[in-house]
């Protein structure tokens, strides 16, 4: 197969095709993780993007039954530099391009994937057509100029009813799920957590009804700013639940937006497993993995009762604040991927010592 990636400048980069033979317009963006595109490719917060790994090879240790971070593939699409096509790793059950194919994804290899990154690094993510049909030059553009990448990624991702894990458990966690990863579910679990999974925009009045002991909201993808119900509701929580807030990635930018401050766009956004955090409280400089496009505007939140506690070590942006008076507080990275790789699940720790606390109070 032909493999074709056509970006809205006109860029037009050709490879050969694997995966399922189709075709997707998505927002291109990369990521500079060494290994897990399993993981990568199953986190709902990729929805409706197309991922270029920057590392050479990819797919030599297949896929397993164990690293999915949800039910299946949500990325758009996958362009790499080279493909494995026999894996070698007792867990494989099959290879990067036959399971492609099975959750209908496309993608491309034999592309320059270090222009294509510097591409990116330079103008920032871009609008981008990926096909390996064989479609031509006009058709890609056309498809790119008549298609948006707005859409109601969270809803789409989110659980469509209420559910309950890890029944019986000694804290009841209210999860406000915008897209979340099975990993953090895991971790929350691991420490005692019994979980109430609400979907997307469910009232506030609902999630106190069910008198959690703490709340804690999900990462997802998309643009947190459109994300208006999920704001409102959370503007409600924080003022009258009185238990424990922790969020990560889209949950920090959503609970900064609930507390009056404001988010923005970054130019390509963070994604990858190698970013240098700095943690204010502990003085301690943590690697985290990351996967965002949206900050947290550090004046913003600083005059909305929040302070900021971690900041990233390469742009200075924020990675995590704190409420002054209120047991609140939320991270921008994923302290459940452990890159570190156990450096910052202290955070989970820190949640349930919260909520303990509150139960001893109460």
């Amino acid at each position: 197969m032909e493999g074709l990636l056509y970006l809205e400048d006109g860029s037009v980069y050709k490879g050969h095709g694997f995966g399922f033979k189709g075709t997707a317009v998505g927002e291109l963006v990369f990521n500079t993780s060494m290994t897990g595109y399993q993981k990568i490719l199953t986190d709902p917060s990729y929805k409706g993007q197309v991922i270029t790994m920057t590392y050479p090879l990819i797919g030599n240790y297949g896929i397993s039954k164990i690293d999915n971070e949800s039910g299946g593939i949500h990325a758009f699409g996958l362009v790499i530099k080279d493909l494995c096509r026999q894996p070698s790793n007792s867990n494989s059950i099959e290879s990067l391009d036959e399971w492609l194919v099975e959750h209908k994804t496309p993608g491309i290899w034999g592309v320059d994937t270090r222009k294509i990154t510097k591409k990116i690094r330079t103008e920032g993510t871009v609008k981008c057509v990926i096909s390996n049909q064989g479609i031509s030059i006009e058709e890609a553009k056309h498809l790119c100029e008549t298609n948006s990448l707005r859409g109601d990624w969270m809803k789409s991702v989110s659980t469509t009813e209420r559910i309950t894990l890890g029944q019986g458990g000694q804290y009841k966690v209210a999860v406000l799920d915008f897209g979340v990863k099975l990993s953090i579910l895991k971790a929350l679990m691991k420490r005692g957590c019994q979980l109430e999974m609400f979907p997307y925009g469910t009232p506030a009045a609902e999630i106190l009804e069910y008198q959690p002991d703490g709340i804690f909201l999900t990462n997802g993808p998309g643009d947190p700013e459109e994300a208006a119900e999920a704001v409102q509701e959370t503007a409600i929580l924080l003022r009258d639940a009185g238990v424990p807030v922790f969020g990560i990635c889209m949950g920090h930018q959503i609970l900064a937006l609930a507390a009056g401050g404001k988010t923005y766009k970054l130019k390509y956004g963070h994604r990858g497993g190698n970013h240098g955090v700095y943690d204010k409280d502990t003085k301690r400089s943590y690697i985290t993995s990351q996967n965002h496009g949206y900050a947290v505007k550090m004046e913003s939140i600083m005059l909305n009762g929040l302070e900021v506690t971690h900041l990233n070590l390469n742009d200075g942006t924020v990675e995590g604040m704190e409420h002054r008076d209120l047991p609140v507080f939320s991270v921008q990275f994923h302290p459940e991927a452990s890159p570190g790789p156990n450096d910052s699940a202290y955070l989970f720790d820190k949640f349930v010592t919260l909520m303990k606390g509150g139960k001893e109070h109460a």
